[in-house]
């Protein structure tokens, strides 16, 4: 494995679950992490004093705008960035089709696929200049398998990996690894905001935000040469078994 110690890591969703978890474990890598998220100052200088993390930045990452703040805040302290990890999402409704309102479903495609891409395409630049970098995209098993009420946040997860198959091939001449992590089913605290959902049905799962960030971590530190395309992350007691009775 590479070190990545003293490498710029920018991680969205950074206050909770895949997010914190993995911004933690990149701290202890010795990289410079910022956490983005919209959740308050408070809870932000909270969690970055827990994981001692180099900084934090306040956004919205389904408003443009905010990304280009959070791009010049990258810039003029740091000046490069290695380590872009999308990891921001969430369900928001999980309902059937029929019965989605028209603004959750606009909200939710925002949320788990615009925002990767606003992402992605305000820091493809900087990454350009420097000749290097790693951006990392959060979809989901929705992605691979399907259940009833969950097909619009699986439209929005479809689009992050075909989305990150594609930027890969534009990065890829300037030394640029995209990397799709699919995790499954967790406790991250995820369901507690989303409606149709009960959080109890997760409280007991075997995969915890930890392990996945274990993965993204272990991907990361693979030499600069070596880029893991996708890569799908279940806990054990989890099994899909398509068209079975």
């Amino acid at each position: 494995m590479a070190s990545i110690a003293n490498q710029v890591a920018l991680v969205t969703g950074g206050t909770s679950g895949y997010g914190k978890a993995t911004a933690k474990l990149l701290v202890e890598e010795g990289v410079k992490v910022i956490i983005a998220s919209f959740d308050s100052e408070d809870v932000l200088q909270s969690v970055q004093q827990e994981i001692g993390c180099d900084s934090y930045f306040h956004m919205n990452v389904i408003k443009p705008e905010d990304w280009e703040a959070v791009y010049d805040f990258v810039r003029s302290k740091y000046d490069r960035l290695d380590m872009l990890l999308n990891i921001a999402g969430g369900g928001v409704s999980v309902v059937d089709t029929a019965d989605q309102p028209l603004d959750k479903i606009d909200y939710n495609i925002k949320l788990n696929l615009y925002n990767v891409i606003y992402g992605s395409r305000i820091f493809a630049p900087m990454m350009r200049s420097q000749k290097r970098g790693t951006i990392i995209n959060f979809a989901s098993v929705c992605a691979k398998a399907a259940w009833p009420g969950w097909s619009v946040y699986a439209a929005a997860k479809w689009g992050v990996l075909g989305f990150s198959k594609g930027l890969y091939t534009e990065l890829q001449p300037d030394n640029i690894r995209v990397t799709c992590v699919i995790p499954a089913a967790a406790s991250t605290g995820f369901q507690k905001a989303t409606s149709g959902v009960n959080p109890a049905e997760f409280a007991e799962l075997k995969l915890r935000p930890e392990d996945v960030a274990q993965v993204v971590v272990d991907t990361c530190k693979l030499p600069p040469h070596v880029v893991v395309e996708e890569v799908t992350v279940w806990g054990i007691d989890q099994v899909v078994v398509p068209f079975s009775r």
